[in-house]
């Protein structure tokens, strides 16, 4: 036996400690991968062997425990495929699962030795350095307003102007006092569409004619109507007889100081091109029926000028509250509500698809386009790396997307320091892709990847490792007394 086995011995042990040292003095840092010694035997041409060697240093890329830190550029890859792609000052790429990232002086995402991490744009694979996307969003216009009511089947009719109304009387008292009745026919089959009390001073007996003034507000007109045979009971409505003229006009218009001039009402905010905000309201009015089909009008206003006042836009709903007719409108505003120069003229569409007409309460939702002027008021990263930039008028933009990069041989990256690896020969070509795509691991925003040091597993190690010192050791302070007995034995 000579000194050469246990010298390997004890150079082995030490680097199995030191190891395990760099393992412990890692514990705390972000990303860290802790290692583990490989050895073997020295090849000798005879049984005795010549000793032991460290063949290798094997890096354990098992996932870390994950940190939420609030800061809204740490990152943290929730799984055990994927680094971090950083490109430093000169150009050169490397990796890392270190995700400690914050916006440098020119708005770069950048590690703490000035490393940019780089991802992939909206459109194409080509990959860059990702940036902070500071500064205003520019306002956008107005241009579709998808609205899904129900308008309530149930609410009552609003005559418009120039309705025809027909009046019809009958005896209260089978007397000289007449209540009158009003009704809307059908011009096409003359069927009656509606009945409906009107308000109406009582008729008196004169010469057996009975002179009725209309109070229909509007244009009404004092017909002379008679009674066929003699006196009628109330039951015998029927052999009343208008003589004359005795249609009105209800006076009804719509207007939007008139609350009972519409059913329901329904306002948003519309936007110009230069981001300045508007008042627009739609106005629904239930009108009478139309040929067995449930009708509205809606009226339309913005800044409190009504569009097109006499054109009202008509949707019509079958038997079963189903919209048939006035899915969709346009409306083309120019200078309405205060737009002018150099604010673009509006175009809006309207999409009522999905509106229905059943009894019970008026509901919606909305979805207008359009926003204002929105300052940059922070970023987040998704779980699929999406950099999502918000701004304070309500809007996030997408800016790009964190790069992930992976290796079919993890330990044959390269340390390079600074908790960062380079790609060798040995790792195969990096394969790159978005989190959570091509076996990618997603990422966790806000949040960082502790080191995945066991310190309870290191010191049972360590303990390990000094006994296999002490062993060693033993060997050539035995080895040493042989010597020192075979000198002394002159």
């Amino acid at each position: 036996m000579g000194f050469g086995q246990g010298l390997s011995g004890l150079n082995a042990a030490a680097q199995e400690l030191d190891v395990i040292g760099n393992n412990i003095a890692n514990a705390g840092t972000v990303g860290f991968k802790s290692s583990s010694v490989v050895f073997s035997d020295v090849y000798a041409n005879s049984q005795v062997g010549l000793g032991v060697k460290l063949a290798a240093v094997n890096q354990r890329f098992t996932v870390g425990s994950i940190t939420n830190t609030g800061n809204q550029l740490d990152l943290a890859i929730d799984g055990m495929k994927g680094l971090f792609r950083v490109e430093d000052p000169n150009g050169n790429i490397l990796y890392t699962r270190n995700g400690q990232f914050f916006a440098d002086e020119k708005n770069f995402i950048v590690n703490a030795q000035g490393q940019r991490l780089t991802g992939f744009g909206l459109i194409g694979d080509d990959m860059a350095p990702l940036q902070v996307p500071l500064g205003n969003l520019p306002p956008s216009a107005t241009t579709d307003i998808a609205t899904m009511t129900n308008l309530n089947a149930n609410a009552n009719i609003v005559y418009e102007q120039g309705d025809t109304i027909g009046l019809v009387y009958a005896s209260s008292d089978g007397g000289t006092t007449w209540n009158q009745y009003r009704y809307r026919m059908d011009s096409a089959s003359g069927a009656i569409l509606s009945w409906s009390n009107a308000d109406g001073s009582p008729a008196t007996l004169a010469d057996g004619n009975y002179n009725f003034a209309n109070d229909a507000s509007g244009t009404g007109s004092v017909g002379p109507f008679t009674v066929a045979g003699n006196a009628v009971a109330p039951a015998d409505t029927a052999a009343i007889k208008s003589v004359g003229e005795t249609d009105g006009i209800v006076a009804r218009p719509f207007s939007t100081t008139d609350a009972n001039s519409y059913t329901h009402s329904l306002p948003l905010t519309a936007y110009d091109s230069l981001g300045n905000s508007h008042q627009f309201i739609q106005y629904f009015v239930k009108r009478e029926s139309d040929a067995g089909q449930t009708a509205w009008d809606v009226y339309y206003a913005m800044d409190g000028n009504v569009i097109n006042p006499t054109a009202p836009h008509q949707m019509r709903f079958s038997e079963s509250g189903q919209l048939v007719s006035g899915q969709q409108n346009t409306l083309n505003i120019t200078n309405v509500g205060g737009l002018t120069a150099p604010a673009a003229d509006l175009e809006l569409a309207f999409d009522y698809d999905k509106s229905t007409s059943f009894s019970g309460a008026f509901s919606y939702t909305f979805t207008p386009s359009g926003y204002p002027t929105g300052e940059y008021a922070g970023i987040s990263i998704g779980t699929d790396g999406a950099v999502i930039a918000s701004y304070t008028n309500g809007e996030m933009r997408t800016t790009g997307y964190v790069a992930l990069a992976n290796f079919n041989n993890l330990n044959g990256l390269k340390p390079s320091g600074d908790n960062a690896w380079v790609e060798t020969g040995a790792s195969g070509q990096p394969i790159v892709g978005r989190p959570g795509t091509n076996g990618l691991a997603s990422i966790k925003g806000q949040a960082v990847e502790d080191s995945n040091v066991d310190l309870s597993q290191e010191l049972v190690r360590m303990i390990i490792a000094q006994r296999f010192y002490q062993a060693n050791a033993q060997t050539i302070k035995t080895q040493d007394q042989i010597v020192q007995n075979l000198i002394s034995m002159r």
